[in-house]
């Protein structure tokens, strides 16, 4: 977990184009969405999940970070790294045309879903 939450601070600091960022998560809305995907269904799960995301990036002022990695060894084990503005931010996006497309999308894709509330603790990266 410690790596995936390094990585997604990494992304974050490409994703501002700082030098180095650490960032001060106060009131925000962190969590990570551990799901399985059907095997046989990753390729039309991961451009389902790039489409949703890239959408609620340009869309959404209150989503700040959505990273979909999966993992190396076993593919179908996808994690989410989410963090929005705050609560309403991340209820907004529930509510949002692209969320519900992609819940439409993948609802037989998913074998499960597990959403892990977090704490940030201290993210920081650099780019280089």
């Amino acid at each position: 977990m410690k790596q995936f939450l390094v990585y997604g601070a990494s992304m974050l600091a490409v994703a501002l184009g700082g030098a180095a960022v650490a960032q001060d998560l106060g009131g925000q809305y962190v969590q990570v969405a551990e799901i399985e995907v059907d095997p046989a269904q990753l390729d039309a799960y991961r451009v389902a999940v790039q489409e949703q995301i890239g959408a609620a990036i340009r869309e959404e002022p209150g989503v700040l970070v959505l990273y979909a990695v999966s993992e190396k060894d076993d593919p179908a084990r996808v994690k989410v790294f989410e963090i929005y503005r705050d609560r309403k931010a991340y209820e907004a996006h529930l509510g949002s045309d692209h969320f519900k497309k992609y819940k439409a999308t993948v609802e037989r894709m998913v074998k499960s879903l597990k959403l892990v509330q977090a704490t940030p603790i201290a993210l920081g990266a650099k780019t280089k």
